[in-house]
């Protein structure tokens, strides 16, 4: 057995749950390590994290990994990068304490703020200038509210930090800001990269001052100090790195490493990647943002889709009270038992469609009043038509995507797939042939968020040569899934018709929701 010399440290703080792992250049897991995360709710729309928590949570977690792994292993440690959720809103003053809690991405009470920023900036300049479309879920509604009911606390804050740069802040002593998160925050002024004068005089305030300058996430921001060694059992000196989202980590977990290869992080939602040679325009459904230093791929296009995996569980929920009593009595997997009877049914289901919009949709409808439908139904519809259309339905959803994302310039010739779609092989199946094009299924430890981070701060230090040997090492394959042509053939004849029924009931799915709001209201 080869001798390992060097070894790196990944960790993901996520909204409910802070993991982190050490690998070897190897390839293999040396330590991992968990603590779940805790949401505070002190009113109505109100999520908040405590960021004392975060750093306890890491302490323990780090202080697991020494244990696990042994002090030849952590004196071996080549560096450390973070990933986190994201957006989230943490004031701290000039000594890097929080004077409040953070405000995470979940956090809804700052809609008047938002309406008013949106109100004063011009709904068409905003989203050319952030890149996106405007929600509560970002940074500059946040701080306005934040500014306006707790002005003492806004007084004394220095800098608002993400939840990574806080721990990097705990780690090294240095207070930074990523360029991946900076790009999500909607602070950012996507044409020039540097935050946005204009944004900030709507806040009252100068960004440049109160948010730290955007860095590469593999810029290299500062080392392990001795207070941090000692509280982490680490060792003093070790590189940390700038770090990313953990939507970012979670694209490197895929296993991107070209352009012309795409992932697909699919669990509950799906997150999707593709890369592009060429930054995007600002003003189209999904536009890029700068991909972290893959060679040949300058910029992603990231995309989520809110119900993929979920749209499976609530048909097994709503519709398979037969096929769960059965699988009960059999002692089969659910799951299982539906890809078997979906491939009973042929490719297209017999017309029959299913839209899994089922909380809205985000890319590339963006709306939040889109709902779950199936059209095509006949006295015909045999059971398998009606469970393989729900398998398709969320692969004709991935396709749009791909081909919104294909006409700005992403490329796609190749879907590596991981998380617990990558379990289902029919579902795989279909979109392989809805895409036309091969699909890579990933092993359970590939797609690990903290695995990105791994390969990020690996590749930077030179533990691996290059992203593309350290992907060969980490990522693992475990089957290649070819289209099929004469599927393929039926979805690209009726692809075309999921598109466009839905774009004739959109404004009549916006208007029934807002009758059904007002039908509850008045209740």
């Amino acid at each position: 057995m080869a001798k390992v010399d060097n070894y790196i440290l990944g960790m993901d703080c996520g909204t409910t749950n802070i993991k982190a792992v050490i690998l070897g250049e190897d390839g293999c897991t040396v330590a991992e390590a968990s603590r779940p995360s805790r949401f505070i709710s002190p009113g109505p729309n109100m999520q908040e994290q405590d960021a004392a928590e975060w750093w306890s949570n890491t302490c323990d977690i780090f202080n697991s990994l020494a244990q696990q792994a042994g002090p030849e292993v952590i004196k071996k440690i080549r560096g450390i990068s973070i990933s986190s959720h994201t957006v989230t809103m943490l004031p701290v003053d000039k000594n890097g304490t929080p004077l409040r809690n953070a405000m995470t991405y979940q956090d809804n009470r700052s809609a008047e703020e938002l309406h008013y920023i949106v109100d004063q900036m011009g709904f068409d300049k905003f989203v050319q200038t952030v890149g996106g479309q405007p929600a509560v879920a970002f940074l500059p509604c946040k701080i306005l509210w934040f500014k306006k009911h707790e002005p003492e606390l806004f007084a004394k804050t220095y800098r608002f930090l993400q939840a990574s740069s806080f721990i990097n802040y705990k780690l090294t002593g240095k207070m930074t800001q990523d360029i991946d998160q900076a790009t999500r925050t909607q602070c950012l002024d996507m044409s020039t990269m540097k935050w946005s004068k204009e944004i900030g005089d709507i806040l009252g305030m100068d960004l440049d001052e109160y948010l730290p300058q955007p860095q590469p996430v593999d810029e290299i921001i500062g080392f392990v100090t001795d207070k941090a060694a000692k509280e982490t059992g680490m060792v003093p000196g070790i590189p940390v790195l700038a770090g990313c989202s953990d939507a970012m980590a979670s694209m490197y977990a895929t296993g991107l490493s070209r352009l012309g290869e795409a992932g697909e992080s699919s669990g509950t939602t799906s997150l999707v990647f593709i890369g592009s040679a060429e930054k995007s325009p600002l003003d189209i459904p999904v536009v890029t943002r700068p991909s972290g230093g893959i060679d040949g791929m300058p910029w992603i296009f990231d995309a989520p889709i809110q119900t993929s995996g979920a749209a499976l569980k609530w048909f097994i929920e709503k519709f398979c009270a037969e096929e769960r009593q059965l699988c009960e009595e059999q002692g089969k997997n659910i799951f299982a038992h539906l890809n078997e009877v979906a491939l009973q049914a042929e490719p297209g289901s017999g017309g029959l469609y299913f839209f899994p919009y089922l909380l809205g949709e985000r890319a590339p409808l963006w709306n939040e009043y889109a709902r779950g439908m199936f059209i095509g139904m006949g006295m015909e519809m045999s059971r398998p038509e009606l469970i393989r259309s729900v398998f398709e339905g969320t692969a004709y959803a991935l396709r749009h995507v791909v081909e919104t994302v294909k006409e700005s310039g992403g490329k796609c010739h190749a879907l590596r797939i991981c998380g617990g779609g990558a379990k289902s092989r029919t579902w795989s199946m279909i979109k392989a042939s809805m895409l036309k094009c091969p699909v890579y299924l990933l092993d359970e430890k590939s797609g690990d968020v903290p695995v990105g981070d791994v390969l990020i701060a690996g590749t930077k230090v030179g533990v691996f040569p290059s992203l593309t040997e350290a992907v060969n090492s980490v990522v693992k394959v475990k089957e290649i899934i070819q289209p099929n042509d004469e599927w393929a053939k039926v979805y690209d004849e009726l692809y075309p018709y999921y598109v466009e029924m839905y774009k004739h009931l959109d404004q009549d799915l916006k208007s029934l929701r807002s009758s059904v709001n007002r039908i509850r209201a008045a209740k």
